[in-house]
């Protein structure tokens, strides 16, 4: 396994991965937040919230199984090269696994709190069923020959699949309401700072290295920050181009005297000379 060849270019690179860990895992709870204070979750799209759960745990798979696992790391060498590094860092790790839990919760939420006549679409359950099924056939697949960094590649790309189109079902609703209110921008805003930090690191590394091997020995990793911060962007010109929301303005005096009638009523007046 290769090692780093300039210090401050791996502190950078740490800097990088844990200003995304952090940017997006906190990014869960402006969500969250919103939820318990209105006890509603009305304006969150329930199809954007189980393809994300399908996601975050196809992620946690992937990165959690080659970070820890010996034998998967060696079959990436003998594919990528021995003086390859791991393209999984810590903060990839502990990202997936709260996002799972988060996530999770959000689900809850929308069990719990009101929702209006929203259901998750049928579409979206299908879409989960059949990633999951396949997902389950490559295991059947991959366990004759052991070919286990082949199988979380799988998982990989089923996370990718999933963010390019978790972002759309929200986007259209938002769309549809010609609104953004009961969505949170914060999480779109932190979501959009993780994508930036997440790609950093990951070009920090290649110029230590000398080498671009990690961005397709990972392109998992590559694409989830470009289709995250390409939606971010789609979601921020909603917010506060397409659909900002309207402030409630405090009536003028002026305009409180002409919504007054002209000749008050014998009871009106009465009571202000009493």
């Amino acid at each position: 396994m290769a090692s780093w060849n300039s210090f401050p270019l791996e502190i950078t690179y740490e800097t990088f991965g844990w200003l995304a860990f952090f940017s997006w895992s906190i990014s869960f709870y402006p969500q969250v937040i919103l939820n318990f204070r209105r006890k509603s979750v009305i304006g969150l799209n329930f199809d954007f919230v189980l393809l994300n759960l399908t996601k975050h745990t196809s992620y946690m798979i992937y990165n959690v199984c080659l970070y820890f696992s010996p034998v998967i790391q060696q079959q990436y060498f003998d594919k990528y090269g021995s003086g390859e590094m791991i393209p999984v860092a810590a903060n990839d790790v502990a990202f997936s696994i709260h996002a799972v839990l988060l996530t999770a919760i959000t689900l809850f939420q929308i069990v719990i709190y009101e929702r209006g006549s929203q259901k998750v679409s049928k579409i979206s359950i299908g879409i989960v069923s059949v990633v999951w099924l396949i997902a389950a056939i490559c295991f059947f697949v991959a366990l004759p020959s052991q070919s286990w960094l082949w199988l979380i590649s799988i998982f990989n790309s089923i996370q990718v699949f999933m963010t390019a189109i978790k972002y759309i079902p929200q986007a259209v609703m938002n769309f549809m309401r010609k609104s953004t209110d009961g969505f949170s921008i914060g999480n779109i805003l932190l979501d959009f700072t993780g994508g930036l930090a997440n790609y950093a690191q990951m070009v920090v590394q290649s110029i230590d290295q000398n080498s671009w091997v990690n961005f397709y020995g990972n392109i998992g990793k590559t694409l989830l920050s470009l289709v995250s911060i390409f939606f971010d962007i789609i979601f921020m010109c909603q917010h506060y181009v397409l659909y900002p929301a309207r402030k409630a303005t405090v009536p003028s005096k002026l305009e409180r005297e002409d919504r007054e009638p002209l000749i008050k009523s014998i009871d009106e007046s009465a009571s202000e000379h009493v």
